[in-house]
């Protein structure tokens, strides 16, 4: 990264036009700093490898200065000790492994024309080393290794970090995430707003978050199963919405938002594709029930679906659609954006974020929809019709 940025300022300091190049490239890249957080240590809000966490600021200036976007990092899940053994010597397991530096873009992006209602807010990008959408609250050790299944404790060593910054006197603060991180903002999402003045407009946002309780294609509960055991290995029941967890008779089943969702009472936004790829691969065709690969090309290449295999994609988005009727119906603080675009994680990326060719639904943008409810400016709970009638998925669709 270092050496690219170098390459850039010596393009700068001879091109013809260096203004018109250092210009474009400042507006299409945006290069935050990680910031380590040495407190952590003492409460052991460490990464899996023992590591510190960290995070990436942005400062808001101007009428958002007291305004806050908070983002989740995504990632996956490591949900038994050789996954997570493995995923402790990467980046989503240890800032040792981390960019030093990250790009903001999309929900992130300080350009007004390219992020109109967020871009001069103080913007925070919570860095993803726990594997468990930062819930997670227990050691393993023995003779020759300790994993740190902290998240939860790293999530409140970050918060304790960006209060006497002036998170704690926000104005208007919004909690996001992406994947992992878009389902660490449904277990978050009502403490983020306890830690806030009670004056604030406080809210939250799921992206590619909305991850379904739901049977493969040889209809075996596959993401059941693995959230059981991620819940197990890194001790997250406890730290899961109470009233969930005392209402059903498995309480592990509450790391899924379609059951944590009805028991948040900060308003609510639902960023999703019905058709979320990483979905798609992982919960309706995970490689375990597709041991002969029938599904391989379908996963590659849409046009060699076969009738059968849509009709499969589209009983998933029905179902996507009934596990969030109550919320549409009954929800009157609540926002929706649900598209049918073949995609995973929306509004980190700026072509989907907000540009010409931006996703749309009813010819509004994401950008335009989460805006509008978030603002109050109109009601925004968009559904998409079923693929492929949507045109302006044209750039997504693999």
């Amino acid at each position: 990264m270092i050496k690219m940025n170098l390459a850039f300022a010596f393009l700068c300091l001879f091109t013809v036009e260096p203004w018109r190049v250092c210009s474009q490239q400042q507006q299409q890249r945006l290069l935050v700093n990680m910031t380590l957080v040495p407190s952590a240590r003492a409460s052991g809000a460490l990464c899996l490898d023992g590591s510190l966490p960290a995070y990436h600021l942005h400062r808001g200036f101007g009428a958002g200065k007291d305004n806050w976007l908070l983002q989740f990092e995504g990632g996956g899940w490591c949900n038994d000790l050789k996954s997570c053994l493995d995923r402790a010597k990467t980046r989503r397991g240890s800032t040792r492994y981390m960019t030093k530096w990250e790009v903001f873009s999309g929900i992130l992006s300080n350009n007004a024309t390219l992020n109109a209602d967020f871009y001069n807010w103080n913007r925070v990008k919570l860095r993803y080393c726990d594997g468990a959408s930062f819930t997670g609250d227990a050691v393993f050790t023995n003779k020759t290794t300790t994993l740190h299944f902290k998240g939860q404790k790293i999530w409140e060593a970050i918060i304790r970090d960006l209060l006497p910054l002036g998170l704690g006197k926000a104005r208007k603060a919004l909690l996001s995430g992406c994947s992992a991180g878009g389902l660490a903002t449904f277990h978050h999402c009502d403490n983020f707003a306890k830690y806030l003045p009670t004056n604030a407009s406080v809210k939250c946002l799921s992206d590619a978050g909305f991850f379904l309780d739901e049977r493969d294609i040889s209809l075996n509960h596959t993401m059941r199963y693995n959230f059981k055991s991620l819940v197990q290995l890194q001790g997250i029941e406890k730290n899961l919405n109470g009233n969930c967890t005392r209402a059903l008779y498995f309480p592990d089943l509450c790391f899924f938002p379609q059951y944590a969702l009805r028991y948040i009472s900060t308003p609510y936004f639902i960023l999703n594709s019905a058709y979320d790829v990483f979905q798609f691969s992982h919960i309706l065709v995970p490689p375990s029930a597709d041991m002969h690969g029938h599904w391989k090309q379908c996963k590659a290449n849409l046009a060699e679906c076969t009738a059968d295999q849509i009709d499969t994609l589209q009983g998933f988005r029905l179902d996507m659609l009934g596990a969030l009727r109550p919320f549409y119906m009954n929800s009157r603080r609540g926002g929706m954006f649900i598209n049918s675009c073949f995609a995973h994680c929306q509004s980190e990326l700026q072509e989907t974020w907000f540009g010409d060719d931006s996703p749309r639904i009813n010819n509004k943008t994401i950008a335009e929809a989460i805006g509008d409810w978030y603002f109050s400016r109109n009601i925004s709970k968009e559904i998409d019709c079923a693929y492929p009638c949507d045109a302006t998925c044209h750039n997504l669709i693999p």
